[in-house]
């Protein structure tokens, strides 16, 4: 009886020791999350000159160089779900739950966005962005 019962001990801990590592639990930081949506008050862009090209480009430090408007600095298309951060703290691809947002994934960076404590939410309105404003919450990452 005894070796089958310390057989069962080794196959029970063998499994928890396959299984954990991939259960990865949450980690959880206070952080400044304020929002942004694809306006150009918000992404930093204006109408080109010429009208017959309607083309977009960016003001501030890319000023004049064309400009992918909805397109996150990692190359998908902004939605609801996608968050900028610091990625030298929250690599692309980082998924966060948001009290009151939801759950996202980091997609994209921003001007303003610097250091461990601070995200952007996305919304599909500028109104809404607003609405949201700037909230202190404490937010779950898993990396």
């Amino acid at each position: 009886m005894p070796t089958h019962w310390a057989a069962a001990v080794i196959v029970v801990m063998a499994a928890f020791t396959l299984v954990l590592p991939g259960c990865a639990s949450y980690e959880k930081r206070e952080m400044i999350v304020t929002a942004y949506s694809s306006d150009k008050i918000s992404t930093n862009w204006k109408r080109g000159k010429v009208l017959f090209w309607r083309k977009y480009v960016a003001s501030g430090p890319n000023k004049g160089q064309r400009k992918k408007v909805g397109i996150t600095s990692s190359g998908t298309k902004a939605r609801k779900g996608t968050i900028a951060a610091d990625v030298r703290y929250y690599p692309y691809g980082t998924k966060m739950i948001i009290p009151g947002y939801g759950e996202g994934v980091v997609e994209d960076t921003g001007s303003a966005i610097k250091g461990p404590n601070r995200l952007d939410v996305y919304f599909r309105t500028r109104k809404k962005a607003l609405q949201w404003g700037r909230q202190k919450i404490n937010v779950k990452f898993r990396r």
